[in-house]
């Protein structure tokens, strides 16, 4: 309540202050086109792009806003190097509308407009992408090479085709963007306070011009490195189970427990090296060439430890059991209490039973099975994209011709090895807001004794790689008219190629596991023969065993050649690194051609009263190929005994799409402005999505399913119709803006699980689905100003504010139908304070996300509530079970000093207040994940020469 009344003040402030200020900012005779196909750096940037301060950043921005065809909201570079966060995903999280999470390795990410994933990422203007995929990791490109970041919510006709959600478009420095020779470095150090380390991130930028007999020539180089370690600590309850049941090691009606209660942790390091270079010549007053390149880096080792019991294994005993007034009613089966996988024709039910659950508080397990592993992972990315063009401009005539290149790569090598004991007892007390409490007496998970080698020993090897030619021809001519104004049109092909490889073995421990009916074989991890460096300590987490840790096998020891290859020897599989598999494999193709037509118009009312806008079409005709392969089991037969055969796989297919825009801009005069703009879009399936090949694996883990997945040949694109509507007030100390939006979604894409039964075998197989239509629509308000009309000091405060309501549904007949989209909050919203004087700079900004969904966990083991409970004793009837995460907010803080011209000092704070992430299923009582998210500092320095 606190933040929403804030939030109401702010903006209440910022209207006051409109009203009371007035004054009419200098007006653009028609809307200038903002990350267009036709420009590199779009036509409104100024000769030299260096702004400096809070203020004339955010200025700048609103410039951009009101001048711009599309709506548009921008984040301009404070100065050289200096972008209002360390990274372009943290920065972005302040644009109305967009919304972020916290990744695996605990830094912002996950980056979504109004809502949608479906973003296309561009970096000056040129398509972006990652191997196989059609998305870009935006903490790949360190904000330190940013001068400007678009976020265009509505499409015109120049605009690359494939981002329903709306375009990013980041823009790097170019040298006659500088009016004199300039050098810049910046350094400075970033402490986590979980990794507890202190880390180093440099950049240095060095640009100049040179006349020449045949026109200036100006040349800039960028390049950038930062290291960074996390830990991203976490408990887990997981799915519920029902307790009732004479085939489990305990029978207890009414009573909800989780099937396993965990600790683990995402922890290790990763470093991203980037540099971007620009060269451009002016041959005369109207043709320039250039050539950029660009090149993005990611290194990580890192690995996923966890410490667990899992309470349902025979054998588990249970006392001092409390259980809480908070219910469910449930359908449950009494020999399991699993719910079943959706799939089948149709789901049936049998043996099931309506039951009334109640969450158990608290519950002291004995001889309950442990589950100790790690997963290690070593991943590395690379990108490299070459551009060559020229552009003509003069009389008012302008066309640009340019080609480029790009290529991603893309390794994981992903080891898992478990090890597993009986615990003596198990105290756990349910989460009570800040995860679940387990106590080990005696502790057991630090005590190697009675350590099994357990489970299996997986590997999981994968490459990819994807190149992306683009060529594209633009053109546009002013025109003498009193309605008309210009006249755009534009040609571009994309050729695109992309091949996955992946190599899966899963084998399970030689002599058994605990709690699978081999118990009394399963070899001791001291009888195996493994070295005595096998195991280590995990870090620990607050709330499991007051944060003593576990042992788990080393991911160090996972990584080695040595390693894998005494671990491989030990549970019988070929040592080295196991071969690509076939039957794994996809190759895929895609040819786009597209061209557009665009007319801008420009016309008086009456008085200040004018109207612009524009008209485009773009026509877009995609061909595409994806060869997979899948595995075939033929049956015994003629003597032959059961063999399995790898046969291909080929899907193409080829789309014709039509996207016509429209907008309209009325100027009243006096920094007021009325828009509204429609746009069709389209967003093409990722090839991962559209491989026709299945792959899958039996689990070695008694607790979890028989797991795979799949792609869909038959997948179509999602297209939205996108209408857009902004009032919005310009005054010489900031801007108020109110933004409507409605976005209308056919054949919407989802990724979930099934069951699937092959070779008689149950499976939970994950396949993206197209889900009909769905429909997104809401508001956004945003504004800021500075108070400069306060006296002293006063007078360098400043006020940001915007807040953006989404209201989501999934229509037609799925079965997320009446539902929110996924990954989409209700509300969201930013409020920041800002200071700039006195050679101080400063903001404190609130971010806030309410409640969504971010999986869909219908197709796992957990019981979950009747929705409808007039359909208790429909054997068709699977309610869903969704993970919720509960709002949040974080607070952030940044300050910088300029000492002089040449050197400035920063200073930084993210998640200052320790906001965590709290994720339950169906109840906010029934928690399930509870992640401790990183509060890090900054301290820099700023050299410019």
């Amino acid at each position: 309540m606190r933040s929403t009344v804030l939030l109401g003040v702010s903006m209440l402030a910022l209207s006051s202050v409109a009203s009371a200020q007035g004054g009419t900012p200098a007006q653009s005779a028609a809307p200038e086109p903002v990350a267009s196909e036709a420009a590199g750096q779009t036509a409104d940037d100024p000769a030299d792009i260096v702004v400096t301060g809070i203020r004339r950043s955010l200025e700048r921005a609103a410039e951009i806003k009101q001048s711009a065809a599309q709506i548009v909201d921008s984040i301009v570079s404070e100065d050289i190097g200096k972008f209002p966060d360390p990274t372009t995903a943290a920065a972005l999280q302040r644009v109305p509308g967009v919304q972020v999470s916290v990744t695996a390795s605990n830094e912002i990410g996950n980056v979504r407009v109004r809502g949608l994933g479906d973003i296309l990422t561009t970096v000056d203007g040129r398509e972006l992408i990652t191997t196989t995929g059609r998305t870009f990791s935006m903490q790949d490109l360190p904000a330190d090479a940013l001068a400007r970041v678009d976020v265009v919510k509505s499409n015109t006709a120049d605009l690359i085709e494939g981002g329903i959600a709306g375009i990013i478009d980041l823009q790097l420095n170019k040298p006659f963007n500088f009016k004199k020779p300039t050098v810049v470095v910046n350094a400075r150090g970033n402490y986590g306070l979980k990794s507890d380390r202190l880390d180093p991130q440099v950049s240095i930028l060095a640009t100049d011009t040179w006349e020449t007999g045949i026109g200036d020539i100006g040349a800039l180089v960028n390049v950038s490195w930062a290291k960074t370690h996390y830990n991203h600590p976490r408990t887990r309850e997981g799915v519920r189970r029902s307790a009732q049941g004479t085939s489990l090691p305990f029978n207890l009606p009414g009573v909800l427990l989780p099937n396993v209660v965990e600790s683990h942790s995402d922890y290790g390091w990763y470093e991203r090296p980037q540099a971007n270079a620009s060269l451009q010549w002016q041959a005369s007053d109207s043709v320039q060439v250039y050539a950029d390149a660009l090149y993005t880096g990611y290194r990580s080792q890192s690995q996923w430890s966890l410490a667990n019991a899992q309470l349902f294994l025979p054998g588990t005993g249970i006392s001092d059991v409390e259980v809480s007034d908070q219910c469910i009613t449930a359908r449950g089966r009494n020999d399991s209490g699993q719910t079943p996988l959706p799939g089948g024709t149709p789901v049936t039910l049998p043996g099931f039973t309506v039951q009334e659950l109640c969450k158990v508080s608290s519950a002291t397990f004995t001889n309950a099975v442990s589950e100790q592993k790690t997963y290690s992972y070593d991943n590395r990315t690379d990108a490299w994209m070459g551009a060559l063009g020229a552009r003509y401009e003069a009389d008012g005539v302008s066309a640009k011709a340019e080609l480029s290149y790009q290529r991603s790569t893309y390794t994981s090598e992903t080891v898992l090895a478990v090890v597993s004991q009986r615990l003596p007892v198990f105290e756990y007390t349910a989460n009570t807001g800040d995860g679940a409490h387990v106590t080990t007496p005696g502790d057991p998970y630090l005590s190697s004794a009675n350590l099994v080698v357990a489970q299996g020993l997986d590997q999981n090897f994968n490459k990819s790689t994807g190149d992306l030619w683009q060529a594209r021809l633009d053109g546009s001519f002013d025109i003498d008219s009193s309605l008309l104004s210009k006249f755009q049109a534009g040609f571009r092909f994309a050729d695109r190629s992309a091949k996955f490889q992946q190599a899966v073995l899963n084998k399970g421990a030689p002599g058994g596991s605990i709690g699978t009916g081999t118990e009394a074989t399963a070899i001791r991890v001291e009888d195996s023969g493994l070295p005595a460096d096998y195991l280590y300590k995990m870090p620990g987490i607050p709330t499991f065993n007051n944060g003593a840790g576990a042992l788990v096998p080393d991911p160090d020891f996972l990584r080695s050649d040595e390693g894998r290859d005494l671990l491989r020897a030990f549970y019988g599989v070929p040592t080295g690194d196991p071969a690509y598999q076939p039957e794994r494999r996809f190759d895929a193709s895609e040819r786009t051609f597209a061209g557009y037509a665009q007319l801008s118009y420009a016309t008086p009312i009456a008085g200040a009263v004018t109207l612009d806008g524009v008209v485009g079409v773009r026509p877009t005709r995609t061909e595409r190929t994806i060869t997979g392969s899948s595995v075939v089991t033929i049956p015994a037969a003629n003597g032959q005994p059961a063999r399995t055969e790898i046969r291909p796989l080929s899907a193409s297919t080829a789309d014709v799409d039509i996207l016509p825009n429209a907008s309209a801009r009325v100027q009243f005069g006096g920094g007021l402005q009325f828009r509204a703009t429609y746009a069709k879009t389209v967003r093409r399936p990722d090839f991962a999505s559209l491989n026709p090949g299945l792959t899958y694996s039996l689990s070695t883990n008694p607790n979890l399913l028989n797991s795979g997945s799949a792609g869909n040949p038959d997948l179509r694109p999602q297209k939205s119709d996108s209408y857009d509507a902004s009032l919005e007030y310009y005054f010489p100390r900031g801007f108020v803006a109110v933004a409507a939006y409605k976005r209308d979604i056919t054949d919407r894409v989802v990724t979930a699980s099934a069951n699937e039964v092959i070779d008689g075998i149950n499976y939970s197989i994950s396949r993206p689905r197209n889900i009909g239509s769905a429909r997104l629509q809401g508001v956004e308000v945003s504004g800021q100003a500075f108070f400069d009309f306060l006296p002293g000091a006063l007078s360098g405060l400043g006020l940001m504010a915007n807040f953006t309501y989404a209201d989501t549904e999934v229509k037609g007949s799925d079965r997320l139908a009446g539902l929110p989209l996924q990954g989409v909050s209700k509300y969201n919203y930013n409020v920041g304070l800002l200071f700039e004087k006195y050679g101080f700079s400063g903001r404190l900004v609130y971010t806030y996300r309410s409640r969504y969904y971010d999986a869909d966990e219908t197709g796992g083991l957990g019981i979950r509530p009747l929705e409808d409970e007039s359909r208790a004793a429909d054997p068709t009837y699977n309610p869903l079970l969704l993970n919720y995460v509960k709002p949040a907010g974080r607070l952030d803080l940044g300050l910088s000093w300029d000492m002089n011209e040449r050197i400035r000092f920063d200073l930084g704070g993210t998640n200052i207040l320790g906001n965590k992430y709290q994720g339950y299923f169906a109840e906010p009582y029934l928690g399930n994940e509870y992640r401790y998210d990183e509060t890090s500092y900054t301290a820099g320095v700023r050299f410019r020469f």
